[in-house]
């Protein structure tokens, strides 16, 4: 495998040290599975490395399914303080007064400005209803379930599973066909009214009009407006960080809980040995050594 530093060198950064040293970078991570164990949810493993980047005076911007609700939970015990993109791309949280400059948003939520960029969980919620009813698919969203059958579905402890029922943009679905062409009609029906959706573990995480791409994209503009070039970082560790990945300089994958990587077509894409946050925290030594950090 190739070091980050000679990514960076491909990218035409690095050619002088003066250049790269003043060079701001941001992270951007997926949750579970990736910044968090996928089994226990713990960020254990990952705080060293965690704990570096904030030394380091480095953005990590949250880029997840989970919920506001939930992610707020992590940014507190974290330390944490930038911006943070919630229920894959559904929206992009900015605290305020955190950018020195003007910027359009369409609502405050306690200290936040929020970017919406996907319709509301309400109508998403209808819109499924719409496509069950026609077609007499078998699935329940996370609005259909307490929060004792969520955690069971996701392993999350039932507070976190409380949390994950507090959706503003997306819902996850749990799906049940009798085959494959159950699934290829389900996805079908979902393009035909404008929903997007990605796929997870056993979930299908079901938006409408964004996805984590748009949202990152948009935060990079607004980091570059602020510092000039940025260096960008993205980790995650399944398709459904596929677009957060297409919109990063360096795009890492760290391993998944069977040990291997997700199958992705993405240009430059590197691949950390590790599960979960131990390849994340791999990641991020490796990125912090490089000669140009």
């Amino acid at each position: 495998m190739s070091s980050f530093f000679g990514i960076f060198k491909n990218l035409g950064y690095g050619i002088k040290r003066d250049e790269t040293t003043a060079m701001k970078q941001i992270v951007f991570t997926d949750l579970d599975g990736t910044l968090l164990d996928p089994q226990t949810y713990s960020y254990e493993k990952s705080l060293p490395a965690l704990n570096q980047l904030k030394e380091h005076g480095i953005p990590v911007i949250f880029c997840s399914a989970k919920t506001r609700a939930e992610q707020e939970i992590y940014r507190r015990e974290l330390g944490l303080s930038h911006p943070f993109i919630a229920e894959n791309g559904g929206a992009v949280f900015i605290p305020r007064h955190y950018l020195p400059f003007a910027f359009d948003y369409h609502k405050s939520v306690d200290d936040l400005l929020v970017i919406e960029l996907a319709i509301p969980y309400h109508r998403v919620r209808k819109l499924l209803s719409k496509i069950r009813e026609k077609h007499s698919f078998t699935f329940r969203g996370f609005g259909d379930m307490s929060a004792s059958e969520i955690a069971e579905i996701t392993g999350l402890e039932i507070e976190f599973a409380k949390l994950a029922k507090q959706r503003e943009y997306g819902e996850p679905v749990k799906f049940t066909p009798s085959g494959k062409k159950d699934i290829s009609n389900f996805v079908t029906e979902l393009g035909r009214v404008g929903l997007n959706w990605t796929y997870g573990g056993q979930l299908y995480h079901v938006t409408g009009g964004s996805d984590k791409g748009k949202a990152v994209k948009i935060l990079i503009g607004l980091y570059r407006k602020m510092w000039g070039e940025v260096r960008t970082v993205g980790l995650g560790n399944s398709l459904n960080d596929l677009a957060m990945l297409a919109q990063v300089d360096i795009p890492i994958l760290v391993q998944t809980a069977d040990g291997g990587w997700e199958d992705m077509d993405l240009p430059r894409l590197y691949k950390v040995r590790g599960i979960g946050p131990e390849g994340w925290s791999n990641a991020v030594t490796q990125l912090l050594s490089e000669p140009d950090n």
